[in-house]
């Protein structure tokens, strides 16, 4: 048997892990944090990807948390309303598609769930080393002995661990987008019912969205700004700064961000690599390819990828030069079309014709 390490336990490592299982694969899936986790921003499934929740026997439970929004307004920077729409939210597009929108940490519950059974989880520990032979990978962790296995697969995020160790700095990586994103949660202040609030003033703006009945709210808060160290008590701070100076609820919004206990501040960036494989190590989703929540597709190129990378793994028999070269191949141009929303319309969501275009570009049996 192959035994596989997957490094992330949010969506792309545990969908891994999944199809893997089920090719008769030994898997691990370390997890820096204690537990699936909680909190984030609501992510969409869309187009081919719907087709791997399918496969993975998910896809009617997840229409059943999907969110419910009625619509949006859009509002000045004095909390006027100067738009609205029942048809379209700028957060899943047109609320007819049969694409689904739902809370990060519902599809990771989902994806959990699903996956317990046959797979190892090791919560609460993360990799430190990567020694490779001819034969295998020993890993060091941060917690207990060292262990080996035959392939590695960085499934870590945006500053994935496996990449810095196997590939170099993820400044050789990471190309910024001018922008940080903060999602947080608060108690349902503005009263929403299934309706979203979106609202932009100068170089800041916030989507607002009730969840979970309609009993707290999700907010994002975007701001622009070149690079900034990776300190999450540091860009809270910031957030904070920024969301008191609003003229619209801005001291309830500073209050909420400082407050929350799932708190959430990154750049708007993407990982863009010549190569996702080295030797025996290979990389997955935002580790790899980063689109940025900006592209709005970041799901599912995690979730397609797993499928694809799974797939070459079984119809190479474990041989993961074979494999890993195919991965690459059947994806790349997948991930550059989807990439490329993010920066078709800078300041802007794409247009609907091009994520069409995007989330649609692929065949799973190909």
């Amino acid at each position: 048997m192959h035994t596989v390490l997957i490094s992330g336990g949010g969506i792309a490592g545990p969908a891994l892990a999944h199809r893997l299982r089920g090719h008769g694969f030994g898997v691990t899936v370390v997890e820096r944090g204690t537990g699936p986790r909680a909190g984030g921003q609501a992510v969409d499934v869309r187009g081919v990807a719907l087709d791997v929740v399918e496969r993975m026997g998910l896809l009617e439970r997840a229409r059943q948390v999907r969110t419910r929004m009625r619509g949006m307004s859009v509002l000045d920077p004095e909390g006027q309303e100067i738009d609205r729409s029942t048809e379209a939210t700028f957060s899943s597009g047109r609320l007819d598609s049969d694409d689904i929108e739902l809370l990060r940490d519902d599809l990771v519950d989902l994806v959990y769930e699903h996956t317990q059974e046959g797979v190892e989880y090791l919560f609460g520990n993360s990799i430190t080393a990567l020694d490779e032979d001819g034969s295998g990978v020993q890993v060091g962790f941060a917690h207990g002995p060292s262990r080996r296995f035959d392939l590695v697969i960085g499934a870590d995020g945006l500053h994935s661990a496996v990449r810095r160790l196997a590939f170099g700095p993820e400044e050789r990586f990471a190309h910024h987008l001018g922008s940080y994103l903060s999602v947080f949660s608060a108690d349902n202040f503005l009263a929403l019912d299934n309706w979203q609030m979106w609202l932009s003033d100068g170089d800041v703006g916030f989507g607002i969205m009730p969840v979970r009945d309609n009993s707290e709210l999700r907010i994002a808060f975007g701001f622009e700004s070149g690079p900034l160290a990776h300190d999450t008590a540091a860009l809270r701070r910031i957030v904070v700064d920024r969301l008191a100076s609003l003229r619209w609820e801005g001291p309830r919004l500073a209050e909420a961000a400082q407050k929350a206990p799932d708190f959430y501040c990154d750049a708007m960036a993407q990982i863009r690599m010549d190569h996702w494989s080295r030797g025996r190590v290979a990389l997955l989703g935002d580790a790899g390819y980063c689109p940025s929540p900006l592209s709005g597709q970041g799901t599912s190129l995690a979730l397609v990828g797993a499928h694809v990378l799974a797939d070459s793994l079984a119809r190479a028999q474990g041989d993961h030069t074979a494999a890993y070269a195919r991965y690459e191949e059947r994806m790349r141009p997948f991930v550059t079309l989807n990439q490329d929303l993010a920066t078709e319309n800078p300041g802007g969501p794409a247009s609907e014709e091009s994520v069409t275009r995007a989330k649609n570009a692929f065949t799973l049996d190909g």
